[in-house]
Protein backbone atom coordinates (compact mmCIF):
# COMPACT_ATOMS: atom_id res chain seq x y z
CA UNK A 1 0.00 0.00 0.00
CA UNK A 2 3.14 2.43 1.15
CA UNK A 3 4.31 1.91 -2.63
CA UNK A 4 1.32 2.81 -4.46
CA UNK A 5 0.88 5.97 -2.57
CA UNK A 6 4.70 6.93 -3.21
CA UNK A 7 3.94 6.29 -6.84
CA UNK A 8 0.95 7.89 -7.20
CA UNK A 9 2.44 11.23 -5.32
CA UNK A 10 5.95 10.96 -7.84
CA UNK A 11 3.91 11.03 -10.65
CA UNK A 12 1.52 13.94 -9.52
CA UNK A 13 5.08 15.41 -8.13
CA UNK A 14 6.73 14.79 -12.06
CA UNK A 15 3.71 15.95 -13.67
CA UNK A 16 2.69 19.43 -12.16
CA UNK A 17 6.97 20.30 -11.89
CA UNK A 18 6.85 19.57 -15.25
CA UNK A 19 3.70 22.04 -15.60
CA UNK A 20 5.40 24.76 -13.81
CA UNK A 21 8.98 24.70 -14.91
CA UNK A 22 7.47 24.22 -18.22
CA UNK A 23 6.01 27.68 -17.81
CA UNK A 24 8.91 29.09 -15.85
CA UNK A 25 11.44 28.13 -18.92
CA UNK A 26 8.73 29.71 -21.54
CA UNK A 27 9.03 33.26 -19.10
CA UNK A 28 12.79 32.42 -18.63
CA UNK A 29 13.82 30.26 -21.64
CA UNK A 30 17.15 28.85 -21.52
CA UNK A 31 17.65 30.81 -18.31
CA UNK A 32 21.12 30.38 -16.44
CA UNK A 33 19.50 29.18 -13.42
CA UNK A 34 16.86 27.17 -14.35
CA UNK A 35 18.19 23.81 -14.10
CA UNK A 36 18.78 24.57 -10.37
CA UNK A 37 15.71 25.39 -9.80
CA UNK A 38 13.95 22.83 -10.97
CA UNK A 39 16.30 20.11 -9.85
CA UNK A 40 16.37 21.68 -6.54
CA UNK A 41 12.05 20.74 -6.39
CA UNK A 42 13.30 17.04 -7.64
CA UNK A 43 15.65 17.21 -4.82
CA UNK A 44 12.87 17.13 -1.85
CA UNK A 45 11.31 14.52 -3.39
CA UNK A 46 13.87 11.99 -1.58
CA UNK A 47 12.01 12.21 1.70
CA UNK A 48 8.92 11.06 0.13
CA UNK A 49 10.75 7.60 -0.80
CA UNK A 50 11.87 7.89 3.12
CA UNK A 51 15.65 8.77 2.14
CA UNK A 52 17.65 11.19 4.00
CA UNK A 53 20.29 13.01 1.71
CA UNK A 54 23.41 14.23 3.35
CA UNK A 55 24.86 15.86 1.19
CA UNK A 56 29.00 17.49 2.01
CA UNK A 57 30.75 19.82 -0.37
CA UNK A 58 34.60 20.65 0.07
CA UNK A 59 35.12 24.52 1.01
CA UNK A 60 36.82 24.67 -2.57
CA UNK A 61 34.32 22.98 -4.44
CA UNK A 62 31.41 26.23 -3.18
CA UNK A 63 33.51 28.56 -4.84
CA UNK A 64 35.28 27.13 -7.71
CA UNK A 65 33.50 29.25 -10.51
CA UNK A 66 32.83 27.09 -13.77
CA UNK A 67 33.38 23.93 -13.73
CA UNK A 68 32.77 20.13 -14.88
CA UNK A 69 31.05 18.46 -12.40
CA UNK A 70 31.02 14.21 -13.10
CA UNK A 71 28.90 12.32 -10.54
CA UNK A 72 28.36 8.64 -10.46
CA UNK A 73 24.95 7.29 -11.87
CA UNK A 74 23.56 4.37 -10.47
CA UNK A 75 19.62 4.27 -10.72
CA UNK A 76 16.20 5.80 -11.80
CA UNK A 77 16.09 7.10 -8.22
CA UNK A 78 19.01 9.32 -9.16
CA UNK A 79 16.51 11.73 -10.20
CA UNK A 80 15.34 12.48 -6.99
CA UNK A 81 18.88 12.91 -4.63
CA UNK A 82 21.79 13.76 -7.13
CA UNK A 83 19.54 16.98 -8.15
CA UNK A 84 19.45 18.04 -4.36
CA UNK A 85 23.48 18.73 -5.33
CA UNK A 86 23.60 20.77 -8.33
CA UNK A 87 24.84 23.91 -7.78
CA UNK A 88 23.53 27.58 -9.22
CA UNK A 89 24.65 28.70 -12.85
CA UNK A 90 25.13 25.07 -14.08
CA UNK A 91 23.25 22.67 -16.71
CA UNK A 92 23.51 18.99 -17.38
CA UNK A 93 24.70 16.73 -20.09
CA UNK A 94 21.79 14.24 -21.40
CA UNK A 95 21.16 11.91 -24.06
CA UNK A 96 19.16 13.51 -27.15
CA UNK A 97 16.41 10.84 -26.32
CA UNK A 98 15.36 12.53 -23.06
CA UNK A 99 13.66 14.82 -25.81
CA UNK A 100 10.60 12.39 -26.93
CA UNK A 101 9.55 12.25 -23.23
CA UNK A 102 6.17 13.93 -22.97
CA UNK A 103 6.78 17.00 -20.73
CA UNK A 104 10.04 16.03 -19.16
CA UNK A 105 11.88 15.72 -22.29
CA UNK A 106 10.52 19.21 -23.15
CA UNK A 107 11.45 20.70 -19.71
CA UNK A 108 14.67 19.13 -19.84
CA UNK A 109 15.55 21.06 -23.09
CA UNK A 110 13.94 24.53 -22.47
CA UNK A 111 15.56 24.38 -18.88
CA UNK A 112 19.15 25.00 -20.72
CA UNK A 113 20.25 21.51 -20.11
CA UNK A 114 22.63 20.05 -23.46
CA UNK A 115 21.66 17.16 -25.66
CA UNK A 116 24.22 14.93 -27.11
CA UNK A 117 23.24 12.44 -29.27
CA UNK A 118 25.44 9.37 -28.50
CA UNK A 119 24.82 7.34 -31.38
CA UNK A 120 26.75 9.77 -33.77
CA UNK A 121 30.46 9.84 -32.93
CA UNK A 122 30.77 13.34 -34.55
CA UNK A 123 27.94 14.65 -33.41
CA UNK A 124 28.91 13.81 -30.15
CA UNK A 125 32.36 15.71 -30.52
CA UNK A 126 30.79 18.57 -32.01
CA UNK A 127 28.65 18.58 -28.42
CA UNK A 128 31.32 18.53 -26.40
CA UNK A 129 33.35 21.45 -28.10
CA UNK A 130 29.60 23.39 -27.73
CA UNK A 131 29.60 22.23 -23.81
CA UNK A 132 33.11 23.99 -23.39
CA UNK A 133 31.94 26.93 -26.12
CA UNK A 134 29.70 27.14 -23.08
CA UNK A 135 31.23 27.22 -20.22
CA UNK A 136 33.90 29.74 -21.77
CA UNK A 137 31.18 32.28 -23.02
CA UNK A 138 28.41 32.00 -20.33
CA UNK A 139 30.70 31.21 -17.12
CA UNK A 140 28.34 27.82 -16.79
CA UNK A 141 29.23 25.15 -15.34
CA UNK A 142 28.07 21.66 -16.89
CA UNK A 143 27.22 18.80 -14.76
CA UNK A 144 27.69 14.97 -16.21
CA UNK A 145 28.14 11.06 -15.58
CA UNK A 146 30.93 10.06 -17.16
CA UNK A 147 29.86 6.37 -16.90
CA UNK A 148 27.87 6.81 -19.72
CA UNK A 149 25.19 4.66 -18.15
CA UNK A 150 23.56 3.67 -14.93
CA UNK A 151 25.40 0.74 -13.01
CA UNK A 152 22.32 -0.78 -11.46
CA UNK A 153 24.88 -2.73 -9.19
CA UNK A 154 27.64 -3.37 -11.44
CA UNK A 155 30.27 -0.30 -9.03
CA UNK A 156 31.26 2.95 -10.89
CA UNK A 157 31.48 1.91 -14.39
CA UNK A 158 34.67 2.67 -16.71
CA UNK A 159 34.20 6.28 -17.29
CA UNK A 160 34.28 8.37 -20.90
CA UNK A 161 36.56 10.93 -21.75
CA UNK A 162 34.01 13.23 -22.69
CA UNK A 163 33.66 15.18 -19.93
CA UNK A 164 37.79 15.41 -19.23
CA UNK A 165 38.01 16.87 -23.17
CA UNK A 166 34.92 19.43 -22.52
CA UNK A 167 37.15 20.68 -19.01
CA UNK A 168 40.20 20.31 -20.66
CA UNK A 169 39.30 22.74 -23.86
CA UNK A 170 37.28 24.69 -21.28
CA UNK A 171 40.33 25.55 -19.24
CA UNK A 172 37.98 24.49 -16.24
CA UNK A 173 38.09 22.04 -12.89
CA UNK A 174 36.54 18.61 -12.79
CA UNK A 175 34.52 18.52 -10.19
CA UNK A 176 34.01 15.22 -8.88
CA UNK A 177 30.60 14.30 -7.04
CA UNK A 178 30.06 10.87 -4.85
CA UNK A 179 27.04 9.22 -4.06
CA UNK A 180 26.74 5.93 -1.79
CA UNK A 181 25.70 2.74 -3.22
CA UNK A 182 22.19 3.13 -3.68
CA UNK A 183 21.12 -0.03 -5.89
CA UNK A 184 18.72 -2.34 -4.21
CA UNK A 185 18.77 0.48 -1.19
CA UNK A 186 15.12 1.94 -1.81
CA UNK A 187 12.44 0.14 -1.33
CA UNK A 188 8.87 1.91 -1.79
CA UNK A 189 6.98 -0.59 0.73
CA UNK A 190 9.31 0.32 3.21
CA UNK A 191 8.99 3.59 5.42
CA UNK A 192 12.62 4.30 6.36
CA UNK A 193 15.09 3.70 3.44
CA UNK A 194 17.87 5.05 5.32
CA UNK A 195 20.87 7.92 4.32
CA UNK A 196 22.39 8.61 0.66
CA UNK A 197 25.78 10.42 1.42
CA UNK A 198 26.92 12.51 -1.83
CA UNK A 199 30.07 13.94 -1.14
CA UNK A 200 31.67 16.50 -4.02
CA UNK A 201 35.06 16.50 -3.63
CA UNK A 202 37.52 19.57 -4.41
CA UNK A 203 38.21 20.62 -7.68
CA UNK A 204 40.94 18.84 -9.62
CA UNK A 205 42.57 21.10 -12.03
CA UNK A 206 43.90 19.03 -15.20
CA UNK A 207 47.07 19.64 -16.89
CA UNK A 208 46.53 19.84 -20.56
CA UNK A 209 49.94 18.11 -21.09
CA UNK A 210 48.07 14.79 -20.00
CA UNK A 211 45.12 13.05 -22.07
CA UNK A 212 41.51 13.21 -21.19
CA UNK A 213 41.94 9.19 -20.86
CA UNK A 214 44.62 9.13 -18.28
CA UNK A 215 42.68 11.76 -16.36
CA UNK A 216 39.38 10.07 -16.63
CA UNK A 217 41.11 7.04 -14.87
CA UNK A 218 42.92 8.96 -12.13
CA UNK A 219 39.83 10.35 -11.08
CA UNK A 220 37.54 7.15 -11.57
CA UNK A 221 40.27 5.92 -9.05
CA UNK A 222 39.75 8.97 -6.70
CA UNK A 223 35.98 8.57 -6.72
CA UNK A 224 35.57 4.90 -6.60
CA UNK A 225 37.84 5.03 -3.38
CA UNK A 226 35.49 7.87 -1.86
CA UNK A 227 32.31 5.73 -2.95
CA UNK A 228 34.01 2.98 -0.87
CA UNK A 229 34.27 4.97 2.11
CA UNK A 230 30.95 6.67 2.09
CA UNK A 231 29.36 3.12 1.88
CA UNK A 232 31.21 2.15 4.82
CA UNK A 233 29.44 5.09 6.60
CA UNK A 234 26.45 4.08 5.62
CA UNK A 235 26.60 0.46 7.24
CA UNK A 236 27.70 2.17 10.68
CA UNK A 237 24.58 3.77 10.76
Amino acid sequence: MLAIIRIVIMALFIFFSCVFGLLLCLIKPFHINNVHIISSWFGTVAKILGVNVVITRHPDAQSCGPAVYVANHQSNYDIFTLPAAVPKNCVSLGKKSLKWIPFFGQLYWLSGNILIDRSNRSKAAGTIIKSADKIKQKGLSVWMFPEGTRSYGRGLLPFKTGAFHTALNADVPIVPVCMSTTYKTIKLNRWDNGIIYIDMLAPEPLDKTIGAREHAKRIHNKMAARITELDAQVREK
